[in-house]
Formats: structure tokens, C-alpha cells, sequence
């Protein structure tokens, strides 16, 4: 028993326990501060780098002057769906080449169906294609009925200085029975604008003075390649030209979709830009008759 003296103050012992953290526990915690930094770190990272590496994709996918194709923005503003549905609707295969393609494979195209064919010759009043000769009479030599196609650059020079420059540089038409009107590729701007900086109405002035001047100087009426999205865009969804040009439609998808205003039907649709050995595969609406009866006018 305790004895408590007088005269001396009662004291009292207090044991204050520390409850240390396990290194285990405090390595944790460090590391998961630091996979949180690191996270934080990448995310800015990837903000910062977003920009630049969009900015590269665009330069990328944008084409030396000269070297735009038909269908060069397809994919990129409508996208791309499946192949053509089966039709019971009779169609003839073509295809549409340009520098792109290189030296073409015509006896193998010819022997897998393609019965047609369409070249680019020109681009503005500054690029002809230097394949042009080879892709030209080569399917021609295996029996192909072809034509020449213009990729437009309506931000460069008038509508009648680039349809006099195509029919000077195999835009031309020959009532032989294998020689197609020429094609006007009217689309999006692969070097700047999608509309080339023009008004809608500008546009179809534009397009209208190129088409009367490739009909002064060959007798026939220009075909117009297009996409409904770009002709709605660019021109208003103007409906002037369809009794008069053929309508040649871009739609990489099951059906041709929707046509330009004016236009009841579609001549010939490019449906997709890889197909087999060339890329760009088109069908035209009708039996080979059909194509022939459009070369002969």
C-alpha cells in the first residue's frame, strides 16, 4: 500500500504511446504520390502534344500541288460504310486512275471486269499528269472505253482558261465509240478551303463558264464528279446542271445516297478508293451499251 506523504505533491505518471507508420505502408503511399504525378505529368503531355501531332496529320494528308486525285477528300468529310449492296440493277465496273496509281495493270483490271476507265490529264491551269500516255492508251489497248478527267482548283484561275487547258492536254473527245466526254472534278479543296474561298454563287458561275467552254471547244457536254455534301456546301445545292451533265456521284458506302439537287439519277458512281489493284473502283448505271452509247454522244 502507498503511503502519501504530506508536504509532497501527488504526481502522476503519463505514458504517451507514438503508433508508428510500417515502412511497408509509408513506401505505399509514396509510390502512389508518385503514379499520381506521373499520371498528371502524361495527361499534360498529351494535351500539349495533341495540337502538334493534328496538325502533322493534316500536313500529311495534304497533297503536293498537282497531285490531288478524284475522291481525295471523300473519306475524310463523308466518311466510308460498306461495299454496294447486291442489285438486280445491271452496272459495268470502271476504274479512275491519275499519277497516284503509277504505271496501271490494264490486261489484269480488263480481265477481272473493268470495261472502263477514266484518267486524270490535268490539274488547274499548272500540272499535267506525267502517267497521262501510259494509263490513257493502255486501256484503250485492251479494249477499255475511256476518258480524261480535270481536278479543278476554282481559286487559281477562271473556269474557261482550265477547260481550255484540259482540251489542250488530252481533255479532248473523238466520236470513235471509245472515247468518253471529259469529266469535270468539282470537290474539296485538298489545299486550303473546302469551297476555294468562293461565294455559292461565284461557284456556280465558275462551274457553268468552265462546262459552256469545254462544250464550244468539243461538242459535248461535260460529266460533273462530285459529292452531294460538297455540291450542297459550295453551291448551294444548285439544280441547273442536270438536264444537261451527267452526274458522276462520290459516296463510298452501300447506296449513292442522296443526289445533288436537279440530277434524278446518277450516271456513274465511284463507291470506293480501295478496290482491287488500282484503288478507285466506280459502277456505272447501265449495261456496257450504255457506256458506249454515252462515248458516241
Amino acid at each position: 500500500m502507498s503511503v502519501h506523504r504530506p508536504g509532497r505533491p501527488r504526481t502522476t505518471r503519463l505514458t504517451t504511446r507514438i503508433t508508428r507508420t510500417p515502412r511497408t505502408s509509408r513506401r505505399s503511399s509514396n509510390r502512389s504520390r508518385v503514379t499520381a504525378a506521373g499520371i498528371l505529368l502524361s495527361v499534360l503531355s498529351l494535351l500539349i502534344t495533341l495540337p502538334a501531332t493534328s496538325q502533322a496529320a493534316e500536313i500529311a494528308d495534304k497533297p503536293a500541288r498537282g497531285e490531288a486525285r478524284m475522291g481525295q477528300g471523300v473519306i475524310a468529310h463523308d466518311g466510308q460504310g460498306g461495299l454496294p449492296r447486291e442489285s438486280r440493277a445491271v452496272q459495268t465496273e470502271g476504274v479512275d486512275v491519275s499519277s497516284h496509281q503509277g504505271n496501271v495493270n490494264w490486261a489484269s483490271l480488263w480481265s477481272s471486269g473493268v470495261k472502263w476507265a477514266y484518267t486524270k490529264a490535268t490539274e488547274g491551269t499548272y500540272y499535267k499528269n506525267p502517267y497521262f500516255a501510259q494509263q490513257y492508251n493502255g486501256s484503250y489497248n485492251v479494249g477499255m472505253i475511256r476518258g480524261a478527267y480535270h481536278f479543278a482548283t476554282p481559286d487559281t484561275t477562271t473556269g474557261t482558261a482550265q477547260a481550255d487547258y484540259f482540251v489542250n492536254n488530252g481533255g479532248g473527245w473523238s466520236r470513235d465509240g471509245k472515247t468518253l466526254p471529259g469529266v469535270l472534278d468539282i470537290e474539296w479543296n485538298p489545299y486550303g478551303a473546302a469551297c476555294y474561298g468562293k461565294s455559292q454563287s461565284a461557284m456556280v458561275t465558275w462551274i457553268r463558264d468552265f462546262l459552256n467552254r469545254y462544250k464550244a471547244r468539243t461538242g459535248r457536254d461535260a460529266v460533273i464528279y462530285t459529292a452531294t455534301s460538297w455540291w450542297t456546301q459550295c453551291t448551294g445545292n444548285y439544280g441547273g446542271f442536270g438536264a444537261t451533265n451527267p452526274l458522276w456521284i462520290a459516296r463510298y458506302n452501300t447506296t449513292p445516297g442522296t443526289l445533288p439537287a436537279g440530277w434524278g439519277f446518277y450516271t456513274m458512281w465511284q463507291y470506293t478508293s480501295s478496290g482491287p489493284i488500282v484503288g478507285d473502283h466506280n459502277k456505272f448505271n447501265g449495261a456496257l451499251d450504255r457506256v458506249v452509247a454515252l462515248a458516241n454522244g
